[in-house]
């Protein structure tokens, strides 16, 4: 494998990884947040949020980097304070990152959301009859129940950061060896001759990588069926 992958090959897989990994783990608290409060709770603009948990599956990816890129670039609103403290996410992978994670976060949230639908209320109100507090009866109770699920989401949403063009590009550019990922990496060897054999190599490793994450997610996801009494 080593020999297979040239240099540059392999610092794009390795940046890919790296920006991926940390999509997920910073995306994966509020994610299960989230799905908790869409698939227990009642509050007004629900549907809101929703809404804009799914919009960047909906939007252009283009517009979700163009928009990363007014709200976090050095002159925006949050990317000027963050400057200012030495933070800085435009044309950085830490960028590359937020992009991925926001890409990302829709099938995260959807995923997780399905797993806690599926866990039966009483199971939760049985342990909130016997003292415990919300948080408590959520670690104990429910928690252990979703774990499967979160970690099916974790797998599709770290696939999709995997993948991530659009919002990336547009929002942290194409900076070999700082924010050129698996994508961005076929992207740039197509425009240049000569190049189609690598892109080809990092079309292969996309390929896998996709492929390994969805046969995995859709094992977890009958065990699941089957700890719940479902259909598996």
């Amino acid at each position: 494998m080593t020999d297979w992958l040239g240099p540059e090959e392999w610092r794009a897989v390795a940046l890919s990884l790296k920006v991926s990994f940390w999509a997920v783990l910073l995306s994966l608290p509020p994610g299960i947040f989230i799905a908790y409060a869409l698939a227990r709770w009642s509050f007004p603009g629900k549907q809101i949020v929703n809404g804009l948990v799914h919009l960047p599956l909906i939007l252009p990816p283009v517009v979700t980097g163009y928009v990363l890129l007014l709200t976090f670039g050095t002159r925006g609103p949050v990317g000027s304070l963050l400057a200012e403290i030495g933070v800085v996410l435009a044309f950085r992978w830490t960028g590359a990152a937020l992009a991925a994670a926001i890409m990302a976060f829709p099938l995260m949230v959807r995923a997780i959301r399905l797993s806690i639908e599926a866990v039966d209320p009483k199971l939760e109100e049985a342990g909130a009859t016997l003292g415990a507090g919300p948080l408590w009866v959520f670690g104990t109770v429910t928690l252990p129940i979703i774990a499967p699920g979160i970690i099916a989401g974790a797998i599709l949403a770290f696939a999709k950061a995997m993948g991530e063009f659009g919002a990336t590009i547009t929002f942290v550019s194409n900076i070999p060896g700082e924010t050129r990922t698996i994508p961005t990496a076929i992207y740039a060897f197509l425009q240049v001759p000569g190049g189609e054999a690598s892109a080809i190599k990092l079309v292969i490793v996309s390929v896998v990588v996709a492929m390994g994450a969805l046969l995995l997610s859709e094992v977890i996801g009958r065990r699941v069926a089957a700890r719940l009494g479902g259909p598996g």
